[in-house]
């Protein structure tokens, strides 16, 4: 059984519509190895100044999206096969990772990927490589970060590979921060954390969002937590995107309860429901 996205967020695309999108997808297709077919046709909007969930299980392909919009696909052999990127208006998805993050588009990977044998500020400081800064800027652009992360200037002197999850997953954002980006792409920032530092790390971003006017697309299967402090999110099903909305009314919609969020008006259901609960789940059957 199709599902009917239209009908279910009339509202919401026409109001992502009037927002001057930071970033545009269209219809794109991605294949691994010229053989393996990883997304279908994904189309997705991040207007300017706004926070963006892409959501969905384990192999959905959010990495892969993300991956695709910063081209750090190639180094995957993967390829973008159909379909266009825009950034601010101009297309991107010829261009190199470094001439992305110049323009203003970081990505921090899943995983956080922090230089174990650096410390946390030297970590920083590979983040305004792309940057010609005197002293005092450098200086500068630490001290905005750790205003942020107020975890890191205690921090600052250790060994990044010492460090906790969550302070190493505050290093990659605010490695990230260093390259001034107009849009960061955040994949699983809750991956292997607790509870307590994921809500901190949220409140961090949805600060950056509101304070410097950062755009975020941010690849999360929590989904409780990412529809919290998104505005607008998608939900991806086996490489294609099944279900938009605003982020108020997709943590309200029924099916999205059911199958994400663990939770149904419907009550518990029976081992004799489960056929018909994964038969409706195929929403692209």
């Amino acid at each position: 059984m199709a599902l009917d996205t239209a009908a279910s967020t009339p509202d919401s695309s026409a109001g992502m519509a009037s927002v001057v999108p930071c970033l545009t997808v269209n219809n794109i297709e991605v294949i691994y190895d010229h053989v393996i077919l990883v997304l279908k046709g994904v189309s997705l909007q991040v207007p300017a100044g706004k926070i963006v969930a892409l959501m969905g299980g384990n192999g959905a392909g959010k990495s892969t999206t993300l991956k695709s919009i910063s081209t750090l696909l190639r180094g995957e052999r993967g390829d973008v096969t159909k379909g266009s990127i825009h950034f601010k208006g101009e297309r991107i998805d010829q261009l190199t990772p470094s001439e992305l993050v110049r323009r203003g588009l970081s990505q921090v990977m899943e995983g956080r990927h922090c230089f174990s044998h650096l410390t946390i500020e030297e970590n920083l400081l590979t983040g305004a490589y792309t940057r010609s800064l005197t002293r005092s800027e450098l200086k500068a652009a630490l001290e905005k970060v750790y205003h942020y992360f107020p975890r890191l200037t205690h921090r600052r002197g250790s060994q990044a590979g010492y460090t906790s999850g969550g302070e190493q997953q505050m290093c990659a954002i605010g490695r990230s921060l260093m390259a001034t980006p107009t849009m960061i792409l955040l994949d699983e920032p809750s991956m292997g954390l607790a509870p307590q530092i994921v809500e901190e790390i949220f409140e961090i971003v949805k600060n950056l969002n509101q304070s410097e006017g950062v755009s975020f697309l941010l690849a999360e299967q929590n989904t409780t937590v990412a529809l919290r402090h998104a505005d607008f999110g998608y939900i991806l099903e086996n490489g294609r995107v099944v279900m938009e909305g605003a982020a108020a009314e997709l943590a309200s919609n029924e099916d999205v309860k059911e199958f994400y969020l663990g939770m149904s008006g419907a009550g518990r259901k029976s081992f004799r429901d489960m056929k018909f609960y994964r038969r409706r789940k195929r929403w692209l059957a």
